[in-house]
């Protein structure tokens, strides 16, 4: 059984350095990156919601949750929730549903400020940062907190307002803040020399996009995001056309 205030205590000083988080959604998933070697794993909303045949930012926090309890069973590494937005709008009910994820075993917890296809008022999302971190340190002050600013993905692709919102995140108690739709080599720096000490998280959104370039840049980690998922379907359909036009399968699939 995993010893969890140890897998808190190791997840939260793995910040100090730059590391990968893939992101899986089941448990076959989580196991194998496990057996490769990462040393701690996200989940994403993105993949699971895709293996439900349902669009992102459809699950309920109770389908979250059960995704959460399952994979944190499955595996000794430390496991970072996809949280969405908390699954509430004001911040008493953040909290409330911030407490439910942490019983359920994880080592830290993304919270979004998206609404829709909108951002929380500044303010809001920062008290709805603070009463997850509120309900976090409840159960355990080693559960990283990230705060996600969502600007770039709702189309206001500028660091400035990003920096603004993620500074207002680590004054609301956000350990590590995480801009996704940032990828820049300029826009990610200015985040990373804004931020400081702050561990930054960068999401990995193009080809030309590198682990060694964003340690470079100062990042502490790099996410995946539902992309392994992405990768996994598109070798599905590719096998299954082939299948269905040839009647055989990809030959690396008999090892």
């Amino acid at each position: 059984m995993k010893d969890l205030k140890s897998a808190r205590e190791r997840f939260k000083s793995m910040h100090d350095r730059f590391f990968v988080i893939p992101n899986a959604w089941n448990v076959g998933e989580i196991r194998l990156l496990q057996k490769v070697g990462f040393g701690a794993i996200a989940t994403t909303s993105a993949g699971l919601s895709a293996s439900m045949g349902r669009d992102d930012l459809s699950l309920t926090c109770d389908e979250t949750l059960q995704n959460i309890r399952t994979l944190c069973a499955a595996t000794d590494l430390p496991v970072n929730a996809d949280f969405e937005a908390g699954f509430a709008d004001d911040p008493s009910g953040v909290g409330a549903n911030a407490r439910l994820a942490a019983e359920a075993g994880v080592c830290g917890l993304s919270i979004e400020d998206r609404k829709g296809g909108a951002l929380y008022d500044v303010k809001d999302a920062a008290a709805r940062i603070k009463a997850a971190r509120a309900a976090l340190d409840k159960v355990d002050p080693n559960i990283v907190l990230v705060g996600r600013s969502e600007g770039y993905l709702v189309g206001n692709s500028d660091v400035r307002p990003t920096i603004e919102r993620l500074k207002a995140y680590a004054d609301a108690g956000a350990d590590v803040l995480y801009p996704p739709g940032v990828s820049t080599p300029a826009d990610i720096e200015a985040v990373v020399k804004a931020l400081a000490p702050k561990p930054i998280n960068i999401l990995i959104i193009r080809p030309d996009m590198s682990a060694k370039e964003l340690e470079e840049l100062g990042v502490r980690r790099m996410s995946i995001g539902g992309f392994l998922a992405a990768a996994a379907s598109i070798a599905f359909e590719k096998a299954a056309d082939g299948l269905k036009k040839n009647g055989t399968l990809p030959t690396e699939v008999f090892g």
